[in-house]
């Protein structure tokens, strides 16, 4: 398996703990995102060899012994689908394609189910996603995110929700691509008319999850891995202060169990 880690943004939203170092570098509980999700990836099986992160801001700031180290030296001007393809040298189609996002925590048992889910693509997801939302935020439909499920098949993800109906579980930021239809993930990126508006934005700045429903839209087989709780998403300094003072008193553990 190769691993790809997209760390190329500025981070605004977690200032000040972002004015020096990347999103992906911030502690949480003493030891950085980036770090906890290393060490996952490894206790898994996938050594420091077969991953590669992008970084963008501040990507001097970056420790990762032995990691394989891309930028997108736009990362001003562009968004996260721009910087995964900044690694595309670095995909094998020979082996499975995990990518992540850079600003997430996981338990090992996230990413087991993940791996053992079988689909051209398949999408962590968690089933008690509102447990948490309601833990970062007042109102979770209010930044929740579509995720619709019909036999068995993600056909529906990233757009506004009108009621909770419509999400039946949240993305996560990681994905996995079978080995033999790694080159065609890619092939379908670069066949992307580039003049065209994607979910509001230009080719260069589209969501994720708008790639994602482009590639749902054209047929591919897309699963979901439904998990519940076992991960965090660390947005904004808010809720990493939160978390920090949660897991000081050892309330944390019931979304997440981080290792020391």
């Amino acid at each position: 398996m190769k691993v790809i880690v997209l760390a190329a943004g500025q981070g605004t939203r977690l200032r000040p703990y972002t004015n020096d170092r990347p999103k992906c570098m911030v502690e949480l509980a003493g030891k950085p995102l980036l770090h906890r999700q290393l060490e996952t990836l490894k206790a898994c099986g996938i050594e420091a060899n077969d991953i590669a992160l992008v970084g963008g801001y501040l990507k001097e700031k970056l420790n990762a012994p032995g990691v394989h180290i891309f930028v997108n030296e736009r990362f001003e001007e562009t968004n996260m689908v721009s910087t995964l393809f900044c690694a595309e040298s670095f995909v094998d189609p020979g082996h499975d394609l995990l990518i992540c996002y850079g600003d997430i925590v996981y338990e090992q048992r996230v990413l087991e189910t993940l791996l053992r889910t079988d689909g051209d693509i398949v999408l962590a997801a968690d089933q008690q996603w509102r447990r948490l939302w309601s833990l970062r935020m007042d109102e979770p439909l209010a930044d929740a995110e579509t995720f619709k499920i019909a036999s068995g098949k993600i056909v529906e993800l990233g757009k506004k929700p009108r009621s909770y109906d419509e999400v039946q579980a949240q993305y996560m930021g990681l994905i996995k691509i079978r080995f033999n239809k790694v080159k065609d993930f890619v092939d379908f990126y670069n066949s992307l008319d580039k003049a065209a508006i994607y979910d509001g934005k230009d080719f260069e700045n589209m969501y994720m999850t708008s790639f994602l429903q482009a590639l749902i839209d054209s047929g591919w087989n897309v699963r979901p891995a439904l998990i519940s709780n076992g991960w965090l998403e660390v947005d904004t300094a808010t809720e990493l202060e939160r978390y920090n003072k949660m897991q000081s008193k050892k309330l944390l553990s019931s979304y997440i169990e981080l290792k020391n």
